[in-house]
């Protein structure tokens, strides 16, 4: 995901790792990028350089080195050289992508505001922006400063007019305690096992981001079998988490270091079960099926009485699909808040029917309907 940037010649050697479905392409991602089909990728996620603009080496307190972003990958000559470039690897990306697909860019206060003001004069439709919250981050050595304790990840979408967009929505509410999700990541940075190390014990890439933050990403923004690609594939982060996922995926990396870590990464990750990733029908999505469908299929007789969960509260059904609630008629929704005396009601999880085995949703029978029409 991540971690690596753009550079080598469109002459340098364009390589293959891994199989088909879960490529490195080594080579410079703009001139790689290119070769794609238009109009084929369903999710981008970007890591470009920071362009961090540091000036000399960069100590703590004590005097001992800190290992910050120093590669010469991350070294441009002007922000206008920035720029360029950035436009570079966006028109690429962009013209890759399908009408639907949308694009997540990530960065530090260094270039994200670039980055976002060449997106929106590319034609990119800003959907959000994400924060990062680190759990545990770089503390400010110098005491300057506020210690940096957040990146920000721009949510776009191709154009303006872009429809159909994945948002799993539903899924990230219910993995969320039913609540919506947020813009704020609480994400702990990449440590441990499962930061990259070379033979001699140290980190093989200074800014792997961790897979955490790429599964919220592709999870939110993907289905299995879409296909992922990152400009900036680096020590292979974006590609591990998408072959956990069941996403297709292209990475392209211009060090063969970073293509080589990311090669023996990616080949050691089994997906997960595909039951476990398998797509669930939302209520958005759900055939409609009318209440006196259950009355019409012989689920529910006219004459009996609807109940609420304590089985204090009773409603006639009519023959007609309306129910009846003293003097009231009306749907399952409108009779279900008029007996509690409130504004609104989904009647499907409020009424109950009386069966041999005590009280059961109406709710219950929809879903049999549904169950049927999906055999279908």
């Amino acid at each position: 995901m991540v971690e690596s940037r753009r550079g080598a010649s469109a002459r340098a050697p364009r390589t293959n790792f891994e199989s088909a479905s879960h490529r490195i392409i080594l080579g410079d991602c703009v001139a790689e990028m290119s070769k794609l089909q238009a109009g084929s990728v369903d999710l981008v996620f970007a890591d470009p350089p920071y362009n961090l603009q540091l000036k000399g080496d960069l100590k703590r307190p004590d005097e001992s080195h800190v290992d910050a972003v120093d590669d010469d990958w991350d070294k441009f000559d002007s922000f206008s050289a920035y720029d360029d470039f950035t436009r570079a690897w966006l028109l690429a990306a962009r013209r890759a992508m399908k009408p639907s697909a949308t694009i997540w860019v990530i960065g530090s206060y260094h270039n994200i505001f670039r980055v976002g003001a060449i997106m929106q004069d590319l034609g990119f439709w800003l959907l959000n922006d994400i924060v990062w919250r680190k759990s545990n981050p770089m503390p400010n050595f110098r005491g300057r400063r506020f210690t940096n304790a957040h990146e920000t990840m721009i949510w776009a979408a191709r154009d303006e007019k872009a429809k159909g967009y994945t948002f799993n929505y539903e899924v990230l509410k219910a993995a969320n305690e039913d609540v919506q999700a947020r813009s704020d990541w609480l994400i702990p940075l990449c440590t441990g096992e499962e930061r990259l190390k070379g033979a001699d014990g140290k980190k093989v890439h200074p800014t792997q981001k961790p897979e955490g933050l790429l599964a919220r990403v592709l999870l939110s923004s993907s289905k299995p079998g879409d296909l992922v690609i990152d400009p900036f594939n680096g020590t292979g982060t974006t590609g591990a988490v998408a072959k956990r996922l069941g996403r297709s995926y292209i990475g392209f990396e211009r060090d063969k270091t970073y293509a080589k870590a990311a090669e023996a990464r990616i080949a050691k990750v089994e997906p997960l079960p595909e039951e476990s990733l398998a797509p669930f029908m939302t209520a958005r999505e759900a055939p409609r099926v009318a209440f006196s469908e259950l009355i019409e299929r012989g689920m529910i007789m006219p004459g009996t009485k609807l109940f609420d969960a304590k089985k204090k509260l009773g409603a006639l059904v009519r023959a007609d699909g309306a129910i009846m609630f003293g003097d009231k008629v009306g749907s399952i929704h409108r009779i279900g808040a008029v007996a509690q005396g409130a504004q609104a009601c989904n009647g499907w999880t409020f009424w109950h029917v009386e069966t041999k085995k005590g009280l059961k949703l109406i709710d219950e029978l929809r879903a049999e309907i549904r169950a049927g029409m999906a055999a279908e």
